[in-house]
């Protein structure tokens, strides 16, 4: 879980634009950001697996 400190950082505007990253609005995750999603993989995978995210199915082969 993020720091709430840093989580408000982010959503102010950087100095730089180049400064600006992404974090999930859900957890606050910064690494593994799916940015079709707006989520981080951890969430992804969760929500996918209650089947909460319209036309996403568990794969099987």
């Amino acid at each position: 879980m993020a720091r709430k400190a840093m989580v408000y950082k982010a959503k102010q505007p950087p100095k730089f634009k180049v400064r600006q990253y992404n974090r999930c609005p859900l957890c606050g995750r910064v690494h593994a950001y799916i940015r079709m999603f707006d989520m981080c993989r951890c969430c992804f995978r969760k929500l996918a697996r209650e089947g909460k995210i319209p036309g996403v199915v568990k794969s099987s082969w």
